[in-house]
């Protein structure tokens, strides 16, 4: 039996529309407004929505951008309104609305709407990544949007000036075209050639962090960087380093020199605090529509608390606790107390004690390898990140963790 979804204000027009569609056979959920719409849509994934454009929390077109920049649009959507335009029909359809009906809705032409949509074959397109269009209640974010995208039309090359909490993959996202490719030069260590970049065409060069790439991954950016317009690609890169600082460590100054012609400095998610629940809310969406997690809700008490964890690892750290939140827990609900299991355990617990029985030196350096190893932890072994947070030179910190017999990975080392 197919589900329909009707979102509509008006308690009269719900139970209308109700009655004749459950006289059809259907199983019909009602939602009296975008929120209450938002919640059917995520734990009983309706066949079919009928959608009221004028409501009063958030109108039904910008319900639809929403679900369309978060890749919700795997259901049919027919669009309603009694203050119907040309103009608002053809924008609803642009958006992935299947119809429109205009009110009084005409018996005939709703159950003709409502069997053209769920005869519909399901979407199989591969799902996309998240971007800042999927959080749009944003003020912020919206604004970032806008100037990511007025400086992609000027200009090829972004970088971006990041910190701890860093939404540069969101960035990059951003300005990647529907359709076209999303490549990671950090995970490439073999010598680019034109094959590759014609692969990518139209599409998005990434590096999350300049400081991280090697010697030939830097030549692998400079050759794509030169090749951008013939390509019709679009590079953007981040870094917390100066110029000057990327020099000293042996960069190329000409390939610097173009890098560094647009900059711009999006804001951590520690300046986001307060979008941290819309972001994470928007999250647990992605990955449970993706299959990568269980159907899942999230409490308002649990999103509050992701709201003061400063998130020093940026989106990817935010993205990682969900997904491990989502599959952790038991029940359909991630609570508070899920969050503070999971994230309330520092790396400095209990069993990390420091016994005050020892000499000054010794426990000096015990804190010390303590305080090191929580940090890398927390950096995801970025030795550029870590020196940056601890306040030590490159090379000074390289000896120190030596001394102190903290291995170091692979990543750490670049």
């Amino acid at each position: 039996m197919a589900k329909i979804l009707i979102v509509d204000d008006e308690i009269g027009i719900r139970e209308l529309l109700s009655e004749i569609l459950s006289d059809e056979g259907y199983d019909i959920m009602l939602a009296e407004n975008a929120a209450a719409a938002r919640a059917a849509r995520m734990s009983t994934r309706p066949d079919l929505v009928l959608l009221d454009i004028w409501m009063p929390d958030t109108d039904g077109v910008t319900l639809l951008k929403e679900w369309a920049a978060n890749d919700l649009l795997s259901m049919p959507v027919v669009m309603m309104s009694g203050h119907g335009t040309i103009d608002t029909a053809v924008e609803a359809v642009k958006l992935g609305a299947m119809d429109f009906l205009e009110k009084p809705i005409a018996l005939q032409k709703l159950l003709s709407a409502v069997k053209r949509g769920l005869q519909r074959q399901p979407s199989t397109r591969p799902r996309s990544a998240l971007t800042l269009a999927s959080f749009p209640r944003s003020a912020a974010v919206k604004e970032l949007r806008r100037r990511l995208e007025q400086i992609s039309d000027k200009s090829r090359v972004l970088t971006l000036r990041i910190n701890s909490g860093s939404i540069a993959e969101l960035c990059g996202r951003t300005l990647q075209k529907p359709g076209t490719s999303w490549f990671d030069l950090a995970g490439l260590s073999q010598p680019i050639d034109l094959p590759a970049l014609e692969a990518a065409r139209g599409g998005v060069l990434f590096v999350e962090d300049l400081a991280t790439l090697s010697r030939a991954q830097q030549k692998n950016l400079a050759f794509s960087v030169d090749r951008l317009d013939r390509y019709e690609l679009h590079a953007v890169c981040g870094t917390s380093r100066s110029p000057d600082d990327l020099i000293a460590e042996g960069w190329d100054p000409v390939l610097l020199k173009r890098l560094f012609e647009v900059t711009l400095a999006p804001p951590s998610l520690a300046e986001l605090k307060d979008d941290v629940p819309e972001i994470a809310s928007q999250v647990l969406t992605h990955l449970v529509e993706s299959g990568e997690v269980p159907p899942r809700q999230i409490s308002t008490a649990a999103l509050n608390t992701l709201r003061t964890k400063s998130w020093a690892g940026g989106f990817s750290e935010l993205r990682a606790a969900i997904r491990s939140l989502a599959l952790g827990t038991l029940d359909d609900e991630i609570t508070s107390e899920d969050v503070q299991r999971l994230l309330g355990r520092s790396p400095i617990s209990a069993n990390h004690a420091l016994p005050l029985d020892m000499p000054l030196r010794e426990a000096r350096e015990s804190f010390e390898r303590i305080y090191f190893e929580y940090h890398l932890q927390l950096e995801s072994g970025n030795i550029t990140r870590l020196a940056d947070k601890t306040g030590l030179e490159r090379t000074h910190l390289y000896r120190k963790l030596k001394q102190l017999g903290i291995p170091l990975g692979r990543r750490s080392e670049q």
